[in-house]
C-alpha cells in the first residue's frame, strides 16, 4: 500500500516546517496515489546543519564499522525487495521485475561500495632526505548534495549515497518528486541499519530552489547530478563559481552499431530488449541504430517483429514487458519529434501513438531511414523510440557516431578483430560494449565524456570524487 512520503532529517521523518505537499501520480493510472512533503528553507537550513553534525561523527567511524553498517542496509533492502518494487512500479511504470531487479542490484551497489570503504588506502612514498616520512593521506572531502531523477529512483541515488558514505561523507539527497517512495525505503534501510542521525539527510521540492540554496551554502563541499545536459550544465557552473567537486552524469544518444558479419538475430534481440527497458527512459538507451547494408532489411524486420510482440501496460500485471512513460508531458514530446522525423522524409515502421486515453502509454516505435535533419536524430528521445538507419563503411559509422556532443554510451555487434579494435579506439564514449550489455555493474567505471558530464558513478574511480588526497610530510629530528 502507498503511504505519503516525508522529509528525512537528522534521524527522523518529518514533514515540511510548512506542511506543503506535492501529489504523487501513478502514470499508469493517472490517479494521485500519495503525497509528498515539500521542503522550504526551513527544512533545507536544519538538513545542513545535520549533515554538517553527521559529518563529525560519521568521518570519526571506522571504515571497518562503516563498512558493516552498510551491508546490512544491503541485507535490509533484499529482505524488503517485495514491498519496494511494488511502491517502484506504481509511482514510476515500469515492470514490476524491472522494479525488482532495481532494488536487489542496488543491494548489490551498496555491498561493492562497502567493501570499497575498507579500501581507501593511502601510500608511503620513498622520501629523499634520510629520515623523513612522505605520508599520501585520504581524506573525505565534507558534506555532499545529491540531486537524481525519476527513471531509476533507487539507483540513482544508492550509486551516490553509497560511494559518499563509503568514503566517510554525510549527504543530503534531494530525491526525484515523481517517485519519491522507492528512494525513501532505500534510505530508510540504511536508517535501520544503524547510519548515526545527521549522515543522510532526504528532501524533496522544487529542484531549482534546492540546488541554488545548496551547493553555494559553505556546508557543502561536494555534488553529484544526474539529469539533462542543459541542467547538468548549470549546476556544474554554479559549483564552480563555488570552487565545489561535482560529478555530472548527463544525457546521451547512444549509437548501435551493428556491422554485417554478426548473428543478426542475437544483435536484434539483444538491442531491442534494452531500447525498450523501462520504456526507453534510460540514459544509456541505445538511440541511433546504425546498420550495415547487408544486413540492414533482416535486422529492421526483427526489431520491429520484437517492438510488436511487446505487452504495453500497467506494470503490476502478469506478463506486461514494457510499462507507461513516467509524465503526461512526456506523450507530447514524443509525438512532435516523430511528426518531425516523418516530414523530413524517415519512415514509420510501427508504432508512433498514444496507447488509449487513460494512462501515459506509448506504443513502441520504430523510425527507419531517418535523416541527420530530423531533431530526434540531435536530440535525445528519452522514450520507446528507436532510429534506424544504413552505413556502408567503419569510417563512415565511426564518423556518425561521433558526430553529436554527447558520449555516454555505445553499443557494437561485430566479430572482426580489426573492426573491434578500431571500435574501441575511435568511438568517442565513456563506455563501449560489444556483443553484449554489460554496462552499470557496481564493479565497472559508469560515466560520460563531452556533454555527457565527467567523473564515474561506479568502480573504484567512484569514490576519488568523495575524497582529497592529503600530503604530510615529516622529519624526525
Amino acid at each position: 500500500m502507498y503511504k505519503d512520503v516525508q522529509l528525512f532529517i537528522n534521524g527522523e521523518w518529518t514533514a515540511s516546517a510548512s506542511g506543503r505537499t506535492i501529489d504523487v501520480v501513478n502514470p499508469a493510472t493517472e490517479e494521485v496515489i500519495g503525497k509528498i512533503a515539500h521542503a522550504d528553507r526551513a527544512d533545507l537550513d536544519r538538513a545542513l546543519e545535520a549533515a554538517k553534525k553527521g559529518f563529525e561523527i560519521w568521518r570519526n567511524m571506522s571504515a571497518f564499522d562503516r563498512s558493516k553498517i552498510m551491508r546490512k542496509a544491503a541485507d535490509l533492502l533484499r529482505e524488503r525487495v517485495e514491498e519496494i518494487a511494488r511502491l517502484m512500479t506504481q509511482e514510476q511504470g515500469k515492470p514490476l521485475a524491472e522494479a525488482k531487479m532495481e532494488t536487489l542490484g542496488a543491494a548489490d551497489t551498496i555491498d561493492w561500495f562497502a567493501e570499497e570503504a575498507r579500501r581507501t588506502y593511502g601510500r608511503l612514498v620513498p622520501a629523499r632526505t634520510p629520515g623523513a616520512y612522505q605520508m599520501v593521506i585520504k581524506e573525505p572531502v565534507g558534506p555532499v548534495a545529491a540531486f537524481t531523477p525519476w527513471n531509476f529512483p533507487i539507483n540513482q541515488v544508492v550509486r551516490k549515497l553509497s560511494a559518499a558514505l563509503a568514503a566517510g561523507c554525510s549527504i543530503i539527497v534531494k530525491a526525484p518528486e515523481e517517485t519519491p517512495a522507492s528512494p525513501a525505503e532505500l534510505i530508510r534501510a540504511y536508517a535501520d541499519a544503524g547510519v548515526p542521525a545527521g549522515v543522510i539527510n532526504l528532501v524533496y521540492g522544487v529542484p531549482a530552489e534546492i540546488s541554488e540554496y545548496l551547493i553555494p551554502h559553505p556546508v557543502i563541499r561536494k555534488i553529484s547530478f544526474t539529469g539533462s545536459t542543459p541542467v547538468g550544465k548549470q549546476l556544474a557552473a554554479l559549483a564552480g563559481q563555488h570552487m565545489k567537486r561535482a560529478t555530472m552524469e548527463l544525457g546521451g544518444h547512444a549509437p548501435a552499431m551493428v556491422f554485417d558479419d554478426v548473428d543478426v538475430d542475437l544483435a536484434a534481440k539483444t538491442l531491442a530488449t534494452s531500447k525498450f527497458r523501462n520504456a526507453g527512459q534510460v540514459c544509456v538507451s541505445p538511440t541511433r541504430f546504425l546498420v550495415q547494408k547487408g544486413v540492414f532489411n533482416a535486422f529492421v524486420d526483427k526489431f520491429v517483429t520484437y517492438a510488436e510482440q511487446l505487452k504495453v501496460g500497467n506494470g503490476l500485471e502478469a506478463g506486461v514487458n514494457m510499462g507507461p512513460v513516467a509524465n503526461k508531458r512526456r506523450i507530447p514530446a514524443l509525438e512532435a519529434l516523430i511528426d518531425d522525423a516523418v516530414s523530413n522524409g524517415a519512415q514509420l515502421r510501427t508504432g508512433g501513438k498514444r496507447i488509449g486515453d487513460k494512462g501515459y502509454f506509448f506504443q513502441p516505435t520504430v523510425l527507419t531511414n531517418v535523416p541527420l535533419s530530423a531533431r530526434v536524430m540531435n536530440e535525445e528521445p528519452f522514450g520507446p523510440l528507436a532510429l534506424i538507419n544504413s552505413f556502408e563503411t567503419l569510417d563512415e559509422v565511426i564518423a556518425e557516431a561521433n558526430r553529436l556532443p554527447f558520449g555516454l554510451a555505445a553499443y557494437a555487434f561485430a566479430k572482426s578483430a580489426q573492426t573491434k579494435h578500431a571500435l574501441a579506439a575511435r568511438v568517442e564514449s565513456g563506455m563501449l560494449t560489444i556483443n553484449h550489455l554489460g554496462l552499470a555493474f557496481p564493479e565497472l567505471p559508469f560515466g560520460g565524456v563531452k556533454d555527457s558530464g565527467y567523473g564515474s558513478e561506479g568502480g573504484t574511480e567512484a569514490i576519488e570524487a568523495y575524497i582529497n588526497t592529503k600530503l604530510v610530510t615529516q622529519l624526525d629530528i
